[in-house]
């Protein structure tokens, strides 16, 4: 595409170049012969003057002498009356053109052996007509056009050179682009997906890179979020597993109630190495569209009324606030529902046996809040525990949990913050917020402190419509 461009650019210059040159020399030609005839006819006319006063021979060589011109000049005078033809100087055109030139009274140039002759009638006193003949060699009307065309052609060679240098940065410009492009599609064929294309070039050219880094970043998002899925699925798992092990320490002894045990916590370490596995990609939540959402309220009390039948085994009091009318939030059912299921089992895994946990709902003008907490020993550390990854530091715990609270709260523009409850443990505040476009600032430590008995409310960063 380089050499291609190079060569259509020289032609076209080539072209040019000829176009103009030929043309301009030939103008220069006809300038120069031009310019040799003035000359000429500037001497003939130096001489008129004397002609038309006399015809002495001798007036006259001393009149051709003066003009500086009498090695090139001649003077042709017809005979008259009683005085002889006079003919000064040497005489190179024919005696027809000489007579030719007397009787049509006009001024005429002809060839000759070593130039041309340029003849020039003049009127005598007598009526007679005189010719006076000036000789132009064909150094003369050549004078000067060597280097003239030379110049020239200087400037036409410049002007091919030029161009051609011209061409071949502007292939180079065009071809480097499309030459990255190639083995950016090369790599990202052969899995390398941190391959990228410089956004550079023609502007087709980058607007194809732009396209492409998308297109790479589509493709590496698709396998985060592909991963990111097989992780939140993985951990999803916990919810029923919780269930079965406690209902497997319920069953006493005997090898029966021990396989089964060993069984529950078998799969639960096969479930934890999956989602360690598979939480090497940073995931990508995607907020809800237009029209959907859900009713915490009512996904609230559905998964309250599986999680207490567990916590009225266990001896565990559990209390539920807010959710006595409908409250819409921008949410998929199934994220909401997969949240609370990671915060409670959070409560079932990390806390003991009679431990309280309690859930409030809080609607507010542009932001939902929705707070798990419980009587537990607490998070020591908040920040390492909302990191992914990393969890609570207690056997079993992956953080997935507390990164898919998260990254639900965050997909409508709101946050997620530990702290201490009232109850003497952790709180989780989950900040959903109504209108994404007034994001909350992020943080993830705060207090709490209880307004009225039976309800628990977070001063973390409140809008003033939250009650």
């Amino acid at each position: 595409m380089r050499w291609a461009l190079v060569k259509v650019c020289l032609a076209v210059t080539v072209m040019v170049v000829v176009a103009f040159a030929v043309p301009l020399g030939l103008v220069i030609r006809e300038m120069a012969r031009d310019r040799a005839f003035s000359n000429a006819e500037r001497e003939a006319a130096a001489v008129a003057p004397a002609l038309s006063i006399t015809t002495d021979r001798d007036q006259l060589e001393r009149v051709v002498a003066s003009a500086g011109s009498d090695a090139g000049m001649a003077v042709h005078i017809p005979a008259s009356g009683d005085a002889a033809a006079v003919d000064l100087g040497r005489q190179r055109a024919a005696a027809e053109d000489i007579a030719t030139v007397r009787r049509l009274g006009r001024a005429s140039t002809t060839e000759v052996a070593g130039g041309s002759t340029l003849l020039q009638p003049v009127a005598l006193s007598s009526g007679e007509i005189a010719v006076v003949e000036v000789y132009v060699p064909e150094a003369e009307v050549t004078n000067g056009l060597t280097t003239a065309w030379a110049v020239l052609a200087g400037v036409g060679l410049a002007l091919i050179v030029g161009s051609v240098a011209v061409a071949d940065r502007l292939g180079v410009r065009m071809v480097r682009p499309a030459q990255r492009l190639v083995e950016g599609a090369h790599e990202l064929g052969e899995g390398k997906l941190g391959a990228r294309v410089p956004e550079e070039g023609p502007n087709e050219l980058r607007l194809a890179a732009v396209a492409f880094n998308s297109m790479a970043d589509q493709v590496v998002q698709l396998l985060a979020n592909e991963r990111e899925l097989a992780a939140d699925l993985s951990h999803r798992l916990r919810t029923p597993l919780t269930v079965l092990r406690l209902n497997a320490a319920s069953l006493g002894d005997g090898p029966a109630a021990e396989q089964t045990r060993a069984a529950v916590a078998q799969l639960e370490r096969e479930v934890d190495t999956i989602i360690r596995t598979a939480r090497e990609a940073k995931p990508q939540t995607v907020a809800a569209g237009p029209g959907a959402g859900c009713d915490a309220a009512e996904v609230v009390r559905e998964r309250m009324a599986f999680w207490s039948a567990l916590a009225e085994d266990e001896g565990r009091k559990v209390r539920v606030a807010g959710v006595d009318r409908p409250v819409r939030i921008p949410v998929a059912r199934a994220d909401l529902a997969a949240a609370l299921d990671a915060l409670l089992g959070n409560v079932f895994r990390h806390t003991a046996e009679g431990t309280a946990f309690a859930v409030d709902v809080h609607n507010g003008e542009d932001a939902v809040i929705v707070l798990v907490s419980d009587a537990g020993p607490g998070i020591s550390d908040p920040e390492a525990a909302m990191a992914r990854g990393r969890g609570s530091g207690s056997a079993g715990s992956t953080g997935l949990g507390l990164d898919i609270v998260r990254q639900l709260a965050e997909s409508t523009g709101g946050d997620v913050r530990i702290g201490s409850s009232v109850l003497g443990g952790t709180e989780v505040r989950i900040w959903i917020q109504l209108d994404a476009r007034a994001p909350v600032r992020r943080g993830h430590r705060g207090s709490v402190r209880r307004r009225r008995p039976g309800r628990l409310v977070s001063t973390f960063n409140r809008p003033r419509s939250l009650p």
